[in-house]
C-alpha cells in the first residue's frame, strides 16, 4: 500500500528505506508528483489558511483586482534590476531550481532573479500567478553551497505552493478593518496575523526538506544566515548549533524566559533562528 505524501516526505528527511513506488529520481531523490501544501504545512498555518478561504469574495476581488497590477510592477522591477536565470543564462542555479519543481510536484518553473545585494537573502510575492517568481541575491549564492541555495529555492517554492502571498493580504485587509473597528482588535489580530507568518514559515522550512532530504543542509541554511562568514565557514557547526537551541529551550522553561521569549517574538514576521532549527530538526525526525 502505497504511503501518504506526507508518510513520504518525513521518509525521505529521516533517510529511511526509500520505497519502490515513490518515482524516486536519479541518485535516489523522492519525487512527490501528487504532494499537496497541506502535506507538508505546519498545524497553525494550515488552519489559518483554511480559516481565510472562508473569505472567498475578498479573496477573489484580491486576485481579479489587485494582483494583476503588483505582478505587472514587480515583473518590471525583476526584469530591470536583476539577472534572469534560465537555461543559457546562470544555468547551474536554474537547474536547482527546476529539480526542485520536479520533487515539490510544481509543474510551472518560476521566474527566477540574481540581484547584487550584500545581505543574504531570497524572497517571492508568493502567489502563484501570472509571473510567479524568486529573486535571490548574489551575496547568498556567495555564501552557501550548492545544496543549502537549492534549500533556499525550496523554501520560496513552499511559499508559491501554500499560496502565502494571497491570504497574507487577506488578512492584512481584515486587520486594517479590526483596527478601524478598535484598536485593542486591531492589535490583537495584527498579533495574531505575526504569529501566522512564523508559522507559515515553519511550513516553508519543511518544503526546503523535503527537497534537500538531508536535514544537515537545511539546518546549515538556517545557521549560516544567522551567523555564517565565508572566511570561517568550514568552522561552522550543527550539531554545535542544535545544543544551543537546546540551551534556549531551558533557558526560557523559566516565568521569566517564557516572557522574554514572548517579547522576542512580539513583532517578528520569521522565528527566531533557534526555535526554526529546533522545529526542523524535530520534523525531520518525524517527532
Amino acid at each position: 500500500r502505497a504511503l501518504p505524501a506526507a508518510s513520504r516526505a518525513r521518509v525521505a528527511c529521516v533517510g529511511l528505506s526509500k520505497p519502490a513506488h515513490n518515482g524516486a529520481a536519479a541518485g535516489g531523490r523522492l519525487r512527490f508528483p501528487t504532494l499537496r501544501a497541506a502535506d507538508f504545512q505546519h498545524p497553525l498555518d494550515l488552519e489559518a489558511t483554511r480559516n481565510l478561504r472562508a473569505l472567498w469574495p475578498l479573496e477573489t476581488a484580491i486576485r481579479r483586482l489587485l494582483l494583476p497590477v503588483v505582478e505587472d510592477v514587480t515583473f518590471l522591477d525583476n526584469i530591470a534590476a536583476g539577472v534572469l536565470c534560465g537555461p543559457d543564462q546562470l544555468p547551474s542555479l536554474y537547474g536547482q531550481l527546476e529539480e526542485a519543481c520536479r520533487v515539490l510536484g510544481m509543474p510551472v518553473v518560476p521566474d527566477l532573479y540574481v540581484r547584487n545585494n550584500p545581505y543574504p537573502n531570497a524572497y517571492t510575492l508568493a502567489v502563484d500567478g501570472r509571473r510567479p517568481f524568486i529573486v535571490v541575491h548574489s551575496s547568498l549564492v556567495d555564501l552557501l553551497s550548492p545544496a543549502e541555495t537549492q534549500a533556499v529555492l525550496a523554501h520560496e517554492l513552499g511559499h508559491l505552493k501554500c499560496d502565502h502571498g494571497i491570504y497574507i493580504t487577506v488578512a492584512n485587509v481584515l486587520a486594517i478593518a479590526a483596527d478601524a473597528l478598535d484598536p485593542r482588535l486591531g492589535a490583537a489580530v495584527s498579533s495574531q496575523l505575526l504569529e501566522w507568518r512564523r508559522a507559515a514559515e515553519l511550513s516553508c522550512d519543511r518544503a526546503a526538506l523535503l527537497v534537500a532530504q538531508d536535514p544537515r543542509v537545511a539546518l546549515s541554511v538556517v545557521l549560516k544566515l544567522t551567523g555564517g562568514t565565508q572566511r570561517l565557514g568550514d568552522e561552522l557547526d550543527v550539531d554545535a548549533f542544535l545544543r544551543q537551541a537546546r540551551r534556549y529551550d531551558e533557558a526560557r522553561a523559566s516565568r521569566l524566559g517564557r516572557e522574554a521569549s514572548r517579547q522576542q517574538q512580539a513583532s517578528v514576521t520569521h522565528p527566531l533562528p533557534v526555535l526554526r532549527a529546533t522545529e526542523l530538526n524535530r520534523w525531520a525526525s518525524g517527532a
